[in-house]
């Protein structure tokens, strides 16, 4: 699990494509410290399993899956990249519930200055759009932002200073893809609004608006 907060970014020194797979090579300072193969690091908001470290850089395998539902395919040679621990039980929980496990990408289709904090459009699937709530939380390439707007084709997150300049935010231009999480609650929600109770009840039972104002909710 990860938080959301992005500890360093680090480059990637390459991209290596097989058939329907890659394998992967992070330069990184500060996470290498203490990463051990085994250990999983969210890579631009995506979870990948540390296959080899050495102090410096480590490496990851990527899967088909990974591939077809991420935009890691696109990272190419010195690319940087936004990386995160998985979370100590002893560390804050700065952000939201993060699995790493990415929903889809989104395009950056605007971006405004406002005073210190920039404004980020961001276009995507409906799948993707109907789990966002405004003012929720969703997880940009691994950040962990609120939701300012959202409409039926995109929704928006003003970043602050800090965050752009820990991140790889600040290298963003119109058209570049990222890698999007939904909050985890919200899909849990969804599944048991939308699931059938056993058939041995009745329709009346399902999970429901009308369900939970019946049972005092």
């Amino acid at each position: 699990m990860f938080t959301g907060i992005i500890e360093e970014t680090g480059q990637t020194v390459f991209l290596k494509k097989a058939a329907v797979s890659a394998a992967i090579r992070i330069r990184a300072d500060l996470i290498t410290q203490d990463l051990r193969t085994g250990d999983s690091v969210a890579v631009n908001g995506v979870c990948l399993t540390v296959t080899d470290t050495k102090r410096g850089f480590f490496d990851a395998d990527v899967m088909h899956e990974t591939l077809q539902k991420s935009a890691l395919g696109n990272l190419r040679d010195g690319m940087p990249v936004n990386l995160e621990r998985a979370m100590p039980m002893n560390g804050r929980f700065g952000g939201h519930i993060v699995t790493g496990h990415t929903d889809g990408t989104g395009h950056i289709t605007g971006i405004r200055q406002d005073e210190n904090a920039v404004w980020y459009q961001i276009s995507t699937s409906p799948e993707i759009l109907r789990r966002i709530v405004c003012k929720g939380s969703i997880t940009v390439d691994g950040v962990s932002l609120t939701v300012a707007g959202l409409t039926d084709h995109f929704f928006t997150v003003s970043v602050i200073p800090h965050t752009r300049a820990q991140t790889i935010f600040k290298t963003y231009e119109t058209g570049t893809e990222v890698n999007l999480e939904n909050d985890l609650i919200v899909r849990y929600i969804e599944k048991y609004m939308t699931v059938r109770t056993p058939s041995v009840q009745t329709q009346d039972n399902r999970i429901s608006r009308a369900y939970l104002e019946r049972n005092g909710f």
